[in-house]
């Protein structure tokens, strides 16, 4: 989607008063993204409307506020307080501006990504929060940054009266990496590379997004072998993703046995990733106009790989699922009611766990998805963390057919082309990207002046939904914590950026 930057801005609060209108009048609120100008900050609210990408934008000149969103759309919460980290731009209005990926001392000056401008070391403020809760027998547990496991540095703080979690708050600062000014100036060629690094998890998702945003700015198609190769790729990323929540919870529950067995999985899915293309994490395959060359394996070998996986995978599935101790913890746990999730716009396997049911790679297909035809998935919509499970199981068994439909089309193509990319220009423009990553929608604002990138803002799903996370915890005690965290199988490198 190409953005149009010659229309008038409106005020501050007619901008908040249209994106809230139309979010109440059936828009999804995919995100609110600023970006510093001359003399102010610009806020761009992006929106779907019946799957397609829609945007409302406004300009706050410097040492003036704009009004909260977050009253009424509560999935603006976050966007709120990373705006004020960055930009030092405040939200009248907002419940509760805590810092969230860049708290600074008093005075430090803001990053202000799209400046152009370099920043001097900052000094960050890592003071404890007030706490929220107050009474007789209310105390705060600081879990994180450092857990034992492996486990990305973040610090919740729990504040409870005993065993029950009333109020949880999220800390993500120390993963924080500086991501979005580390674009500007970077060669489009180039900005792929970074890209792939924002959310390893789901490096191809990204990949796919930021190509995705430069490829409509130049106006090319990327060759259809290169758009079933993306396919692959993003859907092995997607299984190997969703094994790793399960991985998570087995161990969780002390299921030696199960977390043994799909721990190896997962690791045949990355092998089998490295095959294809030298990276366990797809990198290096996803370039600005297609892709960096064709499977290093024959169908006949990928199709082989794939059904012995897919079948002991299945069948360890299976297992797991028709085991009493394990359901118990997961069923009734971490409930996000649809009505909570659809406040949020929760997306991937944590919105379609509780009935929000936007896939953008059937909604607002790309690469070659809609040659691959609808996978549609039940709508579960109870919201609680088997749910969730439930939606990663249907997903990797569709993955996995995808993944066939994606080679047999290849086998057809054979001998058509042997053209992996197109040529992109040095473009100028301003554009969104996007995928399905493998926890949900993936958005890039890419912006570009002759090859060179000014202004790029990646958008995780894992931002996006772990603000909700606070939420799944309203009949939940400490003992569930963990396996709420693994349910939503977010990753904190995509949230801190």
């Amino acid at each position: 989607m190409t953005i149009d930057r010659s229309a008038d801005s409106p005020s501050a609060d007619t901008f908040a008063e249209r994106v809230t209108a139309r979010v109440e009048g059936g828009a999804r609120f995919c995100g609110l993204f600023g970006c510093a100008v001359a003399n102010g900050t610009r806020l761009l609210a992006i929106l779907s409307v019946n799957g397609l990408l829609d945007t409302e934008e406004v300009l706050v000149p410097d040492g003036e506020c704009f009004p909260s969103l977050s009253s009424r759309l509560p999935a603006a919460i976050w966007y709120e307080r990373e705006i004020h980290d960055l930009f030092g731009l405040e939200a009248v209005g907002h419940p509760r501006l805590d810092p969230l990926v860049l708290p600074l001392r008093a005075g430090s000056a803001r990053p202000r990504p799209g400046s152009g401008k370099s920043l001097d070391p900052v000094e960050i403020d890592s003071s404890p929060l007030p706490s929220h809760l107050q009474g007789e027998g209310v105390f705060t547990i600081s879990y994180g940054p450092v857990r034992s496991g492996v486990f990305e540095s973040v610090e919740y703080l729990v504040e409870t009266p005993g065993e029950d979690i009333p109020y949880l708050r999220t800390r993500v600062f120390y993963k924080h990496r500086g991501v979005e000014i580390r674009f500007e100036g970077m060669d489009i060629a180039d900005g792929v590379l970074l890209a792939e690094r924002c959310e390893g998890v789901a490096s191809v998702a990204h990949a796919i997004a930021y190509c995705g945003a430069i490829e409509q700015m130049a106006g090319v198609d990327i060759p259809p072998a290169a758009g079933l190769v993306r396919v692959v790729h993003a859907e092995l990323e997607r299984i190997a993703n969703h094994l790793d929540s399960f991985i998570r919870l087995t161990d969780a529950a002390g299921l030696a046995v199960a977390y043994a067995r799909l721990t190896l999985h997962k690791e045949r899915v990355q092998r089998l990733r490295a095959r294809l293309c030298g990276s366990r994490f797809g990198r290096g395959v996803v370039v600005p106009g297609g892709v960096a060359g064709p499977l290093r394996l024959d169908a006949s070998q990928l199709l082989a790989a794939l059904d012995e996986i897919e079948h002991a995978t299945r069948a360890d599935l299976r297992l797991l699922m028709a085991t009493p101790s394990f359901l118990d913890r997961l069923r009734g746990t971490g409930v996000v009611p649809p009505d909570l999730a659809r406040s949020y716009a929760a997306v991937g396997p944590v919105g379609r766990g509780s009935g929000q049911m936007e896939d953008v790679r059937f909604s607002r297909p790309y690469a070659a998805y809609e040659r691959l035809g609808h996978q549609l998935l039940e709508d579960k919509g109870d919201g609680d963390a088997l749910a969730r499970q439930q939606v990663r199981i249907d997903e990797i068994t569709g993955a996995f057919h995808l993944i066939r439909q994606a080679i047999d089309r290849l086998s057809e193509d054979a001998g058509a082309s042997d053209t992996w990319s197109v040529p992109v220009e040095r473009v100028s423009g301003e554009t969104l990207g996007w995928a399905e990553g493998p926890q949900g929608e993936v958005l890039y604002l890419v912006g570009v002046e002759d090859g060179r990138l000014v202004r790029v803002k990646p958008r995780s799903a894992s931002f996006h939904n772990l603000a909700l996370f606070h939420a799944a915890f309203p009949k939940d005690i400490l003992t569930d914590f963990a396996f709420i965290e693994a349910s939503f199988g977010l990753s904190i490198a995509g949230v801190a950026g």
